[in-house]
């Protein structure tokens, strides 16, 4: 089953000064209409998509475009923009803490870059496993869990604000194992061989 293809869309306005990303918690299965009611509105957002072949029960195929992580989609926005976001039918809430949450900027390029190259594809939120940091190539310097599919090697990444993972498909020469004393970051890579 062909899952590693990915589509994205982004819609833009104003300038970049003190613009953020963020991670908005949607109804269920309402991520694309959502995100067609941001570009009306011209806020900046990224739905992150991957397709997958699904056979139904009568012998049928097709390929579907689905949400890398559903219920989410990323807006990028300044602190004055939150409450035209929550006013999207379909949003539900922006991932936040005590204060808002912003997500790196280095991850939306990661999901962006990954999606095109369809070295990405969902995997369920892990918690525990050998760290491990990619060294090299566009997602140098991010951290996570090792894993292995088949004849391959592969880096789980976590968002831990939004509880939800995608896998990375690396070459074992480019991760390197992370010490116990080295920070946490939002963004995890579980490793296990």
């Amino acid at each position: 089953m062909d899952d590693n293809i990915a589509c994205f869309h982004v819609g833009s306005s104003g300038s970049d000064i003190a613009r953020n990303w963020f991670a908005v918690f949607t109804v269920p299965r309402h991520e694309k209409r959502v995100e067609e009611h941001f570009l009306l509105r011209k806020i900046e957002n990224f739905l992150p998509l991957y397709r997958r072949e699904r056979q139904w029960k009568d012998g049928s195929k097709g390929m579907l475009q689905l949400p890398l992580f559903p219920n989410y989609i990323f807006v990028r926005i300044g602190h004055g923009e939150r409450v035209s976001v929550l006013r999207v039918p379909g949003v539900i809430s922006i991932v936040s803490g005590p204060k808002p949450l912003p997500v790196p900027d280095s991850y939306i390029h990661f999901l962006r870059e990954g999606l095109r190259h369809g070295k990405i594809e969902p995997h369920p939120y892990l918690t525990a496993g050998t760290r491990v940091r990619i060294r090299s190539g566009v997602m140098a310097g991010l951290e996570g869990v090792l894993l292995r599919k088949k004849n391959n090697f592969r880096v789980v990444i976590t968002l831990e604000m939004i509880m939800r993972s995608v896998t990375v498909e690396v070459e074992i020469e480019d991760v390197e194992p992370v010490s116990r004393t080295t920070c946490a970051s939002q963004l995890q890579l579980a490793a296990t061989a």
